[in-house]
């Protein structure tokens, strides 16, 4: 189940939680940073990651600039699946690994402590909303 979106308009600025988004095929998020209007590249239109690990690290919802937070949802079996979220169908295209970016917003030794588990990459496969207390499904 979606517990939270986040989105920002921009890398490096703060996230937006919103109860709401608009997913439009091909090209992201309306509203979101990596919304591409003339197409994202594969795997870059969505991001996922299970709040259990966010928790694990102690990081709290938001915190590791994935746009969706999803709990009860085993992400690494998606990859390579076609899914939905609530009505939007969407592609798992590879691990969403911590990066430095991330360790710097965040703390040391993070990037470390979400070695594969820091959710996964996606593209979007239908327009639709996704809206917190969707479900995602095989």
């Amino acid at each position: 189940m979606i517990e939270a979106i986040h989105v920002g308009p921009d890398e490096a600025g703060p996230l937006q939680a919103v109860d709401s988004v608009r997913a439009v095929a091909g090209k992201g998020l309306e509203g979101d940073r990596h919304f591409r209007e003339r197409g994202a590249k594969p795997g870059q239109a969505l991001t996922l990651v299970a709040a259990e690990n966010v928790e694990d690290v102690g990081l709290g919802t938001g915190e590791t600039r994935r746009q969706l937070t999803v709990r009860g949802v085993d992400l690494n079996a998606l990859v390579g699946k076609t899914f939905h979220v609530g009505e939007v169908e969407c592609y798992g295209v590879e691990l969403c690994e911590p990066c430095t970016h991330l360790q710097s917003m965040t703390r040391p030794g993070i990037i470390k402590d979400l070695a594969h588990r820091a959710g996964i990459n996606a593209d979007i496969l239908s327009d639709g909303v996704i809206r917190v207390g969707d479900h995602v499904t095989i």
